[in-house]
């Protein structure tokens, strides 16, 4: 896929309030610092599309993106820790779950982690309320540039495999990124791509949908 035009769209703290049309949804969320402003911009190619900052928690706000005219990326606000009031977390944790209970035009999450950490419970137990309540996602590890080829090996397989030996029965997608490198972004937006492209042929022919099995969430 290549990014044609990637513009902002609306920022907002109610899922109610998103962009009303049925254009399909890849909400890209994980915990604060984990580098997703980095991976975002690298996958649009664009600088300062979204906001990178050194201060965890910079995300407040469910930020939508225009990509190609014909599908949405959502930056979603980081979980976990962050330097802003309880209270202010507890407000994000709402209108993030608000978001992937309401919003049906969402297709896919794409949840980050840092390749170079063990599994954190934070994360594990996000992806099981995400699979708990149907939502597709896939496992997007960061900042792999941190570490020899080697060692990213041993780290995914190592996070894949305690995932499958707690309440998995397989293991979600995954991508290695590096947004220094560019590392991973041919596949995340080739995956995107694929997901798009069986959206539409759905929405053309009613009979494929019921072939495929697969019902769109739009």
């Amino acid at each position: 896929m290549k990014i044609r035009s990637a513009q902002f769209v609306v920022s907002n703290s109610d899922a109610r309030r998103c962009p009303e049309d049925s254009l399909p949804e890849y909400a890209f969320i994980g915990r604060s610092n984990v580098g997703k402003s980095s991976l975002i911009n690298m996958l649009t190619e664009r600088k300062s599309l979204a906001k990178t900052s050194g201060t965890p928690g910079k995300t407040q706000l469910i930020n939508h993106f225009m990509i190609n005219e014909e599908w949405y990326l959502v930056d979603l606000p980081g979980y976990g820790y962050a330097r802003v009031s309880k209270k202010d977390r507890a407000t994000f944790q709402k209108y993030i779950t608000d978001y992937f209970l309401i919003r049906r035009q969402l297709l896919n999450a794409f949840v980050l982690v840092d390749i170079r950490h063990d599994p954190q419970k934070v994360d594990t137990e996000f992806m099981q309320w995400l699979g708990g309540h149907g939502l597709p996602f896939a496992i997007v590890f960061t900042k792999a540039d941190k570490l020899k080829p080697q060692a990213i090996d041993r780290h995914t397989d190592r996070y894949i495999r305690h995932l499958l030996a707690g309440v998995w029965e397989e293991a979600p997608p995954y991508f290695v990124t590096s947004a220094t490198k560019q590392m991973g972004k041919e596949a995340l937006l080739s995956y995107i791509e694929s997901i798009n492209e069986r959206f539409y042929k759905q929405q053309a022919d009613p009979a494929i949908r019921k072939e495929d099995g697969k019902s769109p969430r739009v």
